[in-house]
């Protein structure tokens, strides 16, 4: 066998082997030398055909690819800004509202002024009133006669409290129609204005008792 044939039949003979080992991870090799005197490799067995031990596969698994910095990493809040001035100007401290029906309104005052993503949050007794708003005037409705505690807070945008008053006490005294009534009788020009003094409690009006002079 010349040297260039031998070469081509080498080169042959690899390229089957492992046309034939990629071709299953479990397929069996067998070789065999035939009629020319030329080793042949097959995955049929056939007489005279001795098996090939192939070494297992020395594939190296891929390594899990780690999420993200950024897409694990999560907003962090900025350092919480802090106010230098937090105040209720109206109800003023200990101070007593009349109403009948227990009505209030509470304005607050801060500086600097309210910074973006913050808002006010009003406590009455140390419970929210309402939900929190970039307003700073509360419109507080039908209070019960009594004592009670108000305070405001401001929040920012993750839910953290950046100023908060402390709580003054204020009194309400809701008065009934008729201790209106008492203290400022209803004349004439007052029945269906006031409260106090509804329509169908206007005295009827007196007739002249003089006859018209014919």
């Amino acid at each position: 066998m010349s040297a260039d044939r031998k070469a081509t039949w080498l080169q042959c003979a690899l390229i089957a082997l492992l046309m034939l080992i990629g071709h299953s991870a479990v397929a069996e090799v067998y070789t065999y030398i035939d009629a020319e005197g030329n080793r042949v490799f097959t995955d049929q067995p056939r007489r005279n055909a001795k098996k090939v031990d192939i070494a297992p596969s020395n594939q190296i698994k891929a390594a899990p690819k780690k999420p993200s910095q950024a897409s694990n990493a999560k907003d962090k809040p900025a350092p919480l800004f802090r106010y230098q001035l937090l105040r209720i100007l109206a109800p003023e401290p200990d101070s007593t509202i009349r109403d009948i029906q227990g009505n209030l309104i509470v304005t607050v005052t801060n500086d600097p002024e309210l910074q973006p993503g913050h808002t006010y949050r009003l406590l009455v007794d140390s419970k929210v009133y309402g939900g929190a708003s970039r307003s700073p005037v509360f419109p507080l409705a039908n209070l019960d006669r009594g004592t009670h505690q108000l305070s405001v807070e401001i929040v920012d945008e993750f839910g953290r409290v950046a100023e908060r008053t402390p709580n003054q006490p204020f009194h309400v005294m809701r008065i009934s129609l008729a201790q209106k009534r008492l203290a400022q009788p209803c004349k004439t020009d007052d029945y269906g204005v006031r409260p106090e003094c509804p329509v169908k409690d206007k005295p009827p009006e007196k007739k002249s008792s003089i006859l018209p002079f014919f």
